[in-house]
């Protein structure tokens, strides 16, 4: 899957160069604010202009309060009417605005319900300025908020506001439909592979996607979530802590912090928990407090998460380092984002697309991630099906795995009607060498007996050790006759040469019992005919081997 910590230098120094790369805000403008309501005619006639206060900064616009509020924009230059100017209110979210001017009847904007213009994206309110503006000429903003958001303001001819317009539903259409098909590959694999984690990851990034739709205005066009969205914040607002609350939960069960950090676990659940209860409150309550709280909540659990990947990393685990790869330049866009929202500060125009293309990027980086941890525990799991299949003593298989491949070599016997042979045999007074020369050298024992029967079988033949000093071998493809004949040399490649262990030298010899599946026959009753062989090999004198000749069923 490659180097974590190499791809999040990488990843880090792309996102710089992308962020360098966007362009610049437009030109500020001069505002005042009013922090009264007064009537339209007295605003627009200059009667109440001593009344107003220069705005802690210029070319934006926070409102903090959801009753009506007067601003006053002043163009330091003149804009001709020739380039169908058009003051463009960046990110308005779910405000409500209204342009007046000494010319007539005020233009309406919102980007929901029936103010709304979907003649432009809605990054914007596009107001148009169809005899221009002169150098120092106010025009009149009145603001209905519903929640302190920053709002840059500029002076724009139609053509740029089509062009950025353009740019704008690109990038949106490109993130949305990339958060939406990762997030329908990960509940793919969530029902295909049993893996809750991706049912986890599919739920975040539908959350996520699910917000920033709303959120951003391109659901507006569904007349549900126009007229829902138009004078009511609850909705993006709940779908917000929603998305909290479910990457909360896969990044807990991702980093498995409730092994890890217990503590920063219980704080995760504590957030979940709060956010829970925030939307509850949203059902009721449209107060900017909710928000507020919400994104402190937010905070929060980033530091802990943060946290949680730099301890993890410090560990050289690789989900740690995967997570940081795609959370930290997320986790920088998201501080930088609830800072704009908490009033903080205002960030650059190219923060409306890299908030939303962190989350997209966070996403697919995960699902690598999480692909790549499934993958590592795939190889323990296969790892440990290596261990529990191999007789650690002997390198030979275990009594389960040379039981099991019985079975399978059995039922395939049978459905293809190919003969199928098994020896069983154990060594000659085994216990005699283990009181007389001790535990280690009859272990030792069985190990050379393991390698030089071993040596005499076929790549396709199975070798495994059936419990103390008794083995059994399985001989797919082969008749009785011809499993004889391999019994033979089996016995003889431990009774030709004694074994020397340590200096010692100690003769060895095998008993052997040999017997072909019969027709019909069960695993079960053939291993019971080999140990009757082997048995009988033992009462006639032991160094020999003896085939089951007894009638099966459905011989002739």
């Amino acid at each position: 899957m490659g180097n974590p910590r190499r791809l999040a230098r990488d990843w880090l120094l792309w996102f710089c160069l992308i962020g360098w790369a966007m362009p610049a805000t437009a030109q500020t403008l001069s505002l005042a604010r009013l922090d009264a309501d007064p009537p339209a005619r007295d605003v627009v006639s200059g009667k109440v202009d001593a009344q107003f206060a220069a705005a802690a900064r210029d070319g934006v616009i926070f409102e903090s309060q959801t009753s009506p509020r007067w601003w006053r924009v002043v163009s330091p230059v003149d804009v001709d009417a020739g380039l169908q100017p058009h003051l463009v209110v960046r990110a308005p979210y779910q405000n409500r605005m209204e342009l007046w001017t000494s010319e007539g009847p005020p233009v309406v904007r919102a980007l929901f319900g029936a103010d709304a213009d979907l003649a432009f994206s809605a990054r914007a309110l596009a107001f148009p300025l169809p005899e221009g503006v002169r150098a120092g000429q106010p025009l009149y903003l009145r603001v209905i908020s519903v929640g302190g958001t920053p709002m840059p303001l500029s002076i724009q001819p139609l053509r740029d506001v089509h062009r950025q317009d353009l740019e704008h539903v690109a990038w949106r259409a490109m993130v949305l439909g990339a958060m939406c098909v990762l997030s329908v590959l990960a509940l793919g694999f969530c029902i295909g592979l049993g893996e809750r984690s991706y049912g986890f990851l599919a739920l975040t990034l539908l959350s996520q996607a699910l917000f920033l739709a709303l959120a951003g205005g391109e659901l507006r066009s569904i007349e549900v979530f126009g007229h829902a969205l138009g004078a009511d914040p609850r909705m993006s607002r709940i779908a917000g802590m929603l998305s909290v609350i479910a990457s909360n939960t896969f990044l807990a069960f991702y980093l498995d912090l409730a092994h890890w950090s217990p503590v920063l676990a219980r704080v995760l659940r504590a957030c979940n928990v709060l956010l829970g209860g925030l939307m509850l409150t949203s059902l009721a309550s449209t107060s900017l407090l909710v928000p507020r709280a919400g994104n402190l909540i937010l905070l929060v659990a980033t530091a802990c998460v943060l946290l949680a990947c730099v301890r993890g990393a410090l560990r050289n685990e690789r989900p740690a380092f995967f997570l940081l790869l795609s959370w930290l330049p997320m986790i920088s866009l998201t501080a930088a984002r609830v800072g704009e929202l908490l009033g903080w500060w205002v960030g650059p125009a190219w923060l409306i697309h890299a908030f939303p293309l962190g989350f997209a990027l966070a996403g697919l980086v995960l699902t690598v991630g999480l692909a790549d941890k499934m993958q590592q525990l795939r190889r323990d799991r296969d790892r440990a099906s290596r261990i529990a299949a191999v007789d650690m003593l002997t390198g030979v298989l275990s009594r389960t795995a040379i039981i099991e491949q019985l079975q399978r070599e059995v039922d395939l016997a049978h459905v293809r009607g190919t003969p199928l042979s098994v020896v069983f045999f154990d060594i000659d007074h085994f216990k005699r060498i283990n009181d007389e020369h001790g535990h280690p050298v009859g272990d030792q024992s069985l190990r050379l007996v393991a390698t030089r029967t071993r040596g005499k079988l076929r790549k396709h033949d199975f070798l495994g050790r059936y419990g103390g000093d008794e083995m059994l071998v399985i001989l797919p493809g082969t008749a009785l006759d011809d499993a004889l004949t391999v019994a033979e040399h089996l016995r003889e490649a431990v009774n030709n040469r004694p074994l020397t262990i340590d200096g010692r030298v100690i003769d060895t010899s095998l008993s052997l019992g040999v017997a072909q599946l019969g027709v019909g026959e069960t695993f079960e009753r053939l291993l019971e005919r080999v140990d009757t062989a082997l048995y009988s090999s033992k009462s006639a004198g032991r160094d020999r081997v003896t085939g089951d000749l007894s009638p099966q069923p459905g011989d002739a």
